[in-house]
């Protein structure tokens, strides 16, 4: 593979017009998007006029004036678009934990005589965190496998299978159709965790017939740090579902302002108190992003974009210590090669301090995210070189390089 090479798949790229939607600094190499998108261009101006027209000015008139109270709902079916939901069956609401939180226990209502939610041993923390408190406050039993296992142990026993589409380390994906199916063959449901999924590749949520999703609004979709999670439950379940945190916003006539709790219709009784409408502003006018953009061609730059970084660590840096946490295979690798090293930390720090950003998780994985909207095949290119420096002068060696922050 040579520079030649590369620029012939960027003079090839249908979306590299996309670039231009996003303020990326001059002289960086964005590689941390699965943990915080860059900042599209369409954000500031949305920004600007809504705390400066509609909080400033319009006041508490904008929950209608400027139509912010649908915001929840109207944000929800754009992301629905992206993910293989229909309108009505995605919302925005609280953060990724606590959707999950409403979703198992809802689901457990939905499976009364069954206890058991499986899991992935390796999963992001906070899955298995939640999952364990549900459990405990259920009277359940959690159970955490590895990824290979999880397959054969749903059983007629089982009432949630909870899982994360894209690792978050590995970048391993999950044939979701499979599970699913699985699942629903033996009675219990699936839960999908959609965080390292959503606006990096194809999902399709009713084709898979799923059941539950809930996933963040600030890494492939660019809402902005903390921005609004969502959440999705198929229209089937929707009548039935008793979420347990039974807020006003979830109520049937919130305006009414009456005692007795009553369920909204559908997908809004997954609401449960007033929204972050800033950040709501902001994702939905970051979503702008997507417009026009073809999921499936995304999916192929996608690949193309992960298979060149891997080729080209394998020609470049054979000898420097590295491995590949990331299936090479295209069909199960998310947007994200993971790489490990002994000192993987250092070696980032390094690369940081040289415009290449990228993350890293403990104990050894350096984390490479590809939101290819904003990515060209150069970047990767320039990455792996700097890399190589890296490595070849030691200079990720330096004391500076060797401190940890508190964030990694």
């Amino acid at each position: 593979m040579t520079r030649a090479d590369v620029d012939k798949l960027d003079a090839g790229d249908t979306l590299a017009h996309c670039k231009d939607r996003f303020l990326i600094p001059d002289n960086v190499i964005y590689l941390d998007g699965n943990s915080l998108g860059a900042l599209p261009r369409s954000v500031p101006p949305r920004m600007e006029q809504a705390i400066r027209q509609e909080w400033g000015v319009g006041l508490i008139r904008s929950w209608n004036d400027a139509n912010w109270y649908p915001a929840p709902q109207r944000v929800g079916d754009r992301i629905a678009t992206l993910i293989g939901a229909a309108p009505g069956e995605v919302i925005m609401a609280d953060s990724t934990s606590v959707n999950l939180f409403k979703v198992l226990v809802a689901a457990l209502r939905l499976r009364p005589g069954r206890r058991r939610i499986l899991g992935e041993r390796g999963n992001f923390p906070t899955d298995g965190y939640v999952a364990s408190g549900v459990a405990e406050l259920m009277q359940a039993e959690f159970v955490a496998l590895e990824p290979d296992q999880v397959y054969d142990a749903i059983d007629e026993q089982t009432a949630i299978v909870s899982l994360t589409h894209v690792n978050y380390k590995s970048g391993r994906v999950y044939d979701m159709a499979r599970i699913t199916q699985r699942a629903h063959e033996v009675g219990a449901l699936v839960v999908w965790d959609l965080c390292h999924t959503a606006g990096a590749m194809p999902c399709d949520l009713n084709g898979c017939e799923a059941d539950f999703a809930v996933g963040c609004g600030y890494k492939y979709l660019n809402g902005g740090p903390g921005a609004p999670a969502f959440v999705f439950v198929a229209r089937r379940h929707q009548d039935a579902v008793r979420q347990p945190l039974t807020g006003w916003h979830g109520h049937g006539r919130p305006f009414e302002f009456i005692h007795e709790y009553e369920p909204a219709p559908g997908i809004d009784r997954m609401l449960v108190g007033t929204a972050s409408q800033l950040g709501l502003i902001s994702l939905e006018a970051a979503l702008q992003a997507f417009s026009g953009v073809d999921m499936q061609a995304l999916r192929h730059k996608s690949v193309a974009m992960t298979e060149l970084f891997i080729r080209l660590v394998q020609q470049e840096l054979p000898d420097f210590g590295f491995g590949l946490a990331t299936p090479l295979d295209a069909a199960s690798r998310g947007s994200q090669v993971s790489l490990t090293h002994a000192e993987g930390y250092a070696i980032m720090q390094a690369l940081i301090a040289r415009g290449v950003i990228g993350d890293f998780r403990a104990p050894d994985i350096l984390r490479f995210g590809f939101a290819v909207l904003y990515l060209r095949f150069v970047d990767v290119w320039d990455a792996v070189a700097e890399l190589k420096d890296i490595m070849a002068s030691k200079a990720w060696m330096a004391a500076e390089f060797r401190q940890r922050k508190a964030v990694t």
